[in-house]
């Protein structure tokens, strides 16, 4: 538990450091411009447009609006505004007036679908009301009357237009009314007001009380959250202060999930599964021996559901080994994480996937071993046809796989491809770091995306009564090397790893295992150059009774009997990832024998060997 606690722990601050992905927004604006005429009075287009222009929003609604009166000079004034700000212009006339018309309108980044009016009541002048209809939610805007029995009359003609919608809907304007109000505490019983009606927003110049507003009906309120909403501060363009909510949506179910879910570390009894969310999500793990009496699995550090991130590491324990277990996974999107209050979205499920953890006493397997991709998609897409009629239990990534990881979304795509290829959502991969892993701006935040065996890039597991011990060999060169700027110390980390061999090789584990494979990156025997961690583990493994030691960074194949090179075992290398010399490794484990296939990507087998026991 102290593990997975310090895994959790470090996930945390990864999302820090590297912010999650965009989330969906919608900014609303009402404005009542007073026709673009200040209170200096000077008519002004471009003064409105500069200020919707750095407000930035999604839509807006617009009161007082001249089209082609004497008063404007014949203009139509909101497409002034319109072509100034780069939006679409909805106008709706209330009256006719000098010459022309007058009313509200819709400033819009996005086309309407769709676009309807409804005439109000109003005593002094006729009012109206206009409604957009989008993909994902419905604005209104209206111009309401001074008189309060108008009001309530447009009120209940407003809640009979908008009874019917099912999308988020939005209501906003000059609604002429205060928040102590009859008419708002009679709005108030169908809509929640999303604007600060602390805020005063008339007159302009030294606002004494609030009477623009935006709203959203209670029965249409889910799928959005509200962040933000302020009164800007602008005393002059008009006679009124524009008012401004910032929300954010949900997003659609099927957009949830990133990526399909991977398993990883399926060892003592449990397994990690992992996935990625395009939002910050809730996030659990249903699972059982069948598909109708699941369990549930989240990830609680302190008392605590790890939630509202967006790269998701479960923890399935207490697992009965040799059983097929079925699992799916669900994130529920989180719009809104506060002290006191939480919103969410839409909930993404996964289909129904299936693993099996190996019996203890397992005398037969099948594992691919894999090095040296550096993220070359073409040539693991042909390593993977080769072993497309294989039926594997679990995958190796012997380092270098993922090469110079610069930012988040580098290692993600790389990893999905990974795990599409060997179907990762029921075969189990183990993730090996070579040099190239530990390069680049991301290469600290790789590790959120693993879920390593004890917790250390080395480690040793059983696989039945086959004994598996990975070790981790660091960079390829001296941590004084110019190139590395002091930002390393894998001398203390391959010193580490001597107390871990020696503990290994004497533990009741290890001496009773039918099968011992040995897994690193830079070889030991047969490499190009120097390998750091020799001095250090070499007289160690000169008499380890290893059956095999598999290896990549030469990217060159090789094979190295027992005692060619010093080696007290068979020493293979994996290619590189050019795709003429690219290899993929068969370990096929069948009580006493372990045989080994190397395959290039035209699928000619480059060695066989078996090892009896």
């Amino acid at each position: 538990m102290r593990n997975m606690k310090k895994i959790i722990l470090l996930i945390i601050a990864v999302f820090f450091i590297f912010p999650a992905q965009a989330q969906n927004t919608l900014k609303l604006m009402t404005y009542n411009i007073r026709n673009a005429t200040g209170m200096d009075n000077a008519r002004n287009f471009q003064r409105i447009a500069n200020i919707i222009n750095n407000a930035s929003p999604d839509i807006v609604a617009i009161q007082e609006v001249d089209s082609m009166t004497k008063r404007s000079g014949q203009k139509y004034v909101l497409g002034e505004i319109a072509e100034r700000t780069q939006m679409h212009a909805c106008f709706a006339p209330a009256i006719k007036f000098d010459g022309g018309k007058y009313g509200i309108g819709l400033l819009t980044k996005q086309h309407p679908l769709r676009l309807q009016t409804l005439p109000l009541p109003g005593t002094e002048e006729a009012r109206t009301l206009i409604l957009a209809e989008f993909e994902d939610y419905i604005y209104c805007c209206t111009h309401l009357s001074l008189t309060e029995a108008d009001r309530m009359k447009s009120l209940e003609m407003i809640k009979q237009l908008t009874a019917s919608y099912k999308k988020p809907l939005f209501l906003a304007g000059d609604l002429n009314a205060t928040p102590e109000s009859e008419f708002i505490k009679e709005l108030q019983k169908d809509f929640d007001i999303l604007s600060d009606i602390k805020q005063n927003t008339f007159p302009a110049s030294e606002p004494d009380r609030t009477i623009d507003y935006i709203a959203a009906l209670k029965s249409s309120a889910a799928g959005f959250a509200l962040t933000s909403t302020r009164v800007l501060n602008e005393p002059v363009a008009s006679d009124h202060r524009p008012v401004l909510a910032e929300l954010r949506t949900a997003e659609k179910a099927d957009k949830i999930f990133r990526t399909k879910p991977y398993l990883q570390n399926p060892v003592g009894s449990g397994i990690t599964v992992m996935w990625e969310t395009t939002v910050p999500a809730y996030c659990w793990v249903e699972y059982g021996t069948d598909t109708t009496q699941l369990k549930r699995a989240r990830t609680l550090v302190d008392g605590q559901v790890v939630c509202n991130n967006d790269l998701h590491k479960i923890r399935i324990a207490d697992l009965q080994p040799g059983l097929k277990y079925y699992y799916r996974v669900y994130s529920q999107e989180i719009l809104l994480y506060r002290a006191y209050k939480k919103v969410f979205g839409n909930t993404a499920r996964s289909d129904f996937y299936e693993f099996t953890l190996p019996a203890a006493d397992a005398d037969t397997f099948t594992a691919v071993v894999f090095n040296d991709l550096h993220q070359n998609t073409k040539t693991f897409r042909a390593l993977c046809e080769q072993i497309r009629n294989v039926d594997y239990d679990f995958v190796v990534f012997n380092g270098d796989c993922v090469d110079d990881p610069v930012d988040r979304n580098q290692a993600t795509t790389f990893i999905s491809e990974l795990s599409e290829g060997i179907h990762g959502y029921r075969t189990p991969m183990f993730f090996m770091r070579g040099n190239h892993e530990i390069r680049n701006a991301y290469s600290i935040g790789l590790r959120a995306h693993f879920d390593y065996v004890g917790d250390k890039t080395y480690g040793s597991f059983n696989w039945g009564d086959t004994r598996i011990v990975m070790l981790d060999c660091g960079e390829d060169k001296p941590d004084d090397h110019w190139v590395y700027y002091d930002l390393n110390d894998f001398t203390q980390l391959r010193n580490d790893q001597v107390d871990f061999l020696k503990q290994e090789l004497a533990s009741k584990e290890f001496r009773k295992a039918e099968k011992r494979i040995l897994l690193h990156h830079i070889p030991l025997y047969g490499n190009d150059g120097k390998n750091l961690c020799t001095g250090l583990w070499a007289k160690l493994l000169e008499k380890a009774p290893f059956d095999v030691s598999l290896n990549g960074h030469t990217h060159r194949y090789a094979y190295h009997p027992k005692g060619a090179q010093g080696n007290n075992f068979p020493v293979i290398i994996g290619g590189g990832n050019h795709i003429d010399r690219s290899t993929v490794m068969i370990l096929e484990k069948k009580k006493d024998e372990l045989r080994i296939k190397v395959l290039n990507a035209k699928g000619e087998v480059l060695w066989d060997i078996t090892v009896d026991s």
